[in-house]
């Protein structure tokens, strides 16, 4: 042990920067699809070793850009997969953006450094890395917000089990995922304190904890038999071909024959975003109507969508809706709305939410008078923006629930997902996933699942191409259908449970943790000072 410490610093001081990215790609190993937690947790010690034997602040900062800009690059290498679906920008564009994107994301991690420096660069390494842990959580969530927020993945993200075991990431409710993440570089710095000062048998202990809370089963609770029934559609609509217009029958005949037979049950039919190419909306002008698969008459639409969920029966589903400004009495497309509806078995319209959390180059170009003449576009097909809802909204679908509903990537905010002051029983959250390569779903799923654990909601995903799930309170799978099927689940809506304290809270418990962290890294020193002058 003693000879791979010594070599781990001869090489640590020869090439401190291949070092700190060695480490933050192996850390990133630790999110799905490979959840290799017991791979990237050491990593993450060494990183903190690593940190903590910085010279000076310029050191540190960039030692903690170099771990952050390797591990976010590769843990969101599916970016670079949105670019084969678009045809106005070169594919090779994708693998120049990640690293590039990840450029502004690593400074979040180097500020976490430099402040664990600046506070403890005295400190011994069990002080240092608990004033990072501490800083890491305030950073994360900053991330999460500054910029219109970009939070995926968080570094929590390492302590959720597989799909039946929630793992470490059942403290959620009482940490929140920004409080997880600074939990994991505590964790690896109590590894990295015990190794330090020769605590094998303690070591071990450690490493066998963690080994068999990430492991160990969860326990859920039986649905009831009175619950909502649902009906969750993944119809496999491929990305290459969900704006084709000549595919939009085929597709609605795919995704109505999955949806059928109803036998005039009463349930919650769940569609996904872009499920449904028609305008569905009454008032707008006819040329856009006439772009249907039914003739150009929303009213139709609907009545044939209303025949196939049946009639005692809700539809949420996803779809596009558009906003109009009038000039001389005519009417032109102002801006849209990446939106759910509600619609009930007769055909109305019921509910309606926007989504709020839009994303940047694939629902709206930032500023588009500078970049659109540069010969930048969306990643997502046509020229008007879309525009944002006002947040978190809860629809009343009577005897079927109250939905709260998150469109695609929404799921990933972190305490801005559900309306405090009408808590829904479950969430909807429709996405599609076919933008996402094979890193993105997974993801996605898990990013879900510590969202119904903090909230203590169920959450049901539909997705275009996979994955779609249902999940418990708890974050545990309980159905789902994997990437690249056509098919259907349904069942009874899993129970809510009590609203957590994190539901209570929100971000503000994150934070109060990333104090108490703070406070204690601070005042190790001198506490470990009076343990050795009374000892």
């Amino acid at each position: 042990m003693e000879k791979l410490t010594q070599r781990l610093i001869e090489l640590s001081g020869d090439w401190p920067k291949l070092t700190a990215l060695l480490l933050g790609a192996i850390a990133a190993l630790g999110y799905p699809p490979l959840h290799g937690w017991w791979i990237a947790l050491p990593a993450i010690a060494l990183f903190v070793w690593h940190l903590h034997r910085a010279p000076d602040w310029r050191a540190a900062m960039g030692r903690g850009w170099l771990f952050g800009w390797a591990h976010l690059t590769l843990a969101n290498s599916w970016i670079a997969t949105a670019f084969t679906h678009q045809a106005k920008m070169p594919e090779f564009l994708g693998w120049i953006a990640v690293p590039l994107l990840c450029v502004y994301l690593a400074i979040y991690p180097a500020i976490a450094a430099l402040a664990a420096h600046l506070l403890a660069k005295r400190a011994s390494p069990l002080a240092f890395g608990t004033i990072l842990a501490g800083a890491w959580i305030a950073t994360e969530w900053l991330r999460s917000w500054a910029f219109t927020g970009y939070p995926w993945p968080p570094l929590g993200l390492i302590f959720l089990g597989g799909w039946n075991v929630p793992g470490i990431a059942a403290v959620l409710p009482w940490t929140g995922t920004y409080a997880l993440s600074g939990f994991v570089l505590f964790v690896a710095t109590i590894a990295l304190w015990l190794l330090s000062t020769r605590r094998w048998w303690q070591t071990g202990v450690l490493a066998l904890g963690v080994s068999v809370l990430m492991l160990f089963p969860a326990i859920t609770v039986t649905s009831p038999n009175d619950g909502v029934e649902y009906t969750l559609v993944q119809p496999l609509l491929m990305q290459d071909e969900i704006n084709d217009p000549t595919k939009f029958e085929e597709q609605f005949e795919r995704i109505s024959n999955l949806t059928v037979p109803s036998n005039n049950r009463s349930r919650l039919v769940l569609w996904p975003e872009s499920a449904v190419p028609d305008y569905l909306e009454d008032g707008y002008p006819q040329r856009y109507y006439d772009r249907m698969t039914v003739g150009g008459d929303p009213d139709f639409a609907r009545r044939r969508i209303a025949a196939v969920i049946g009639p005692d029966a809700t539809l949420l589903t996803g779809v596009v809706n558009l906003d109009f400004r009038e000039k001389a009495g005519i009417k032109s497309v102002e801006s849209a709305r990446n939106s759910v509806l509600s619609i009930d078995g007769s055909g109305d319209i019921t509910g309606h939410y926007a989504k709020a959390h839009l994303v940047p180059y694939g629902e709206y170009l930032p500023m588009r008078e500078v970049l659109q003449p540069l010969g930048l576009s969306r990643l997502v097909a046509g020229s008007i923006d879309y525009k944002e809802g006002p947040g978190p909204g809860t629809i009343d679908l009577g005897k079927h629930g109250k939905a709260g509903i998150q469109i695609c990537y929404e799921i990933v905010f972190s305490g801005q997902v559900v309306d405090q002051t009408n808590r829904p029983d479950y969430i909807f959250n429709p996405s599609n996933d076919g933008w996402f390569g094979v890193w993105g779903p997974p993801q996605h799923l898990a990013q879900a699942r510590m969202r119904a654990i903090e909230e203590g909601l169920p959450v049901l995903r539909s997705t275009t191409t996979g994955i779609s799930a249902v999940i418990d309170a708890g974050g545990v799978v309980r159905k789902s259908i994997p990437s690249g099927a056509a098919d259907t689940v349904s069942g009874i809506i899993p129970p809510a449970n009590a609203p957590t304290l994190f539901s209570k809270l929100g971000n503000a418990l994150a934070l109060m943790w990333a104090a108490l962290l703070l406070v204690l890294g601070i005042s190790l020193p001198r506490m470990l000072a009076l343990t050795r002058s009374r000892g």
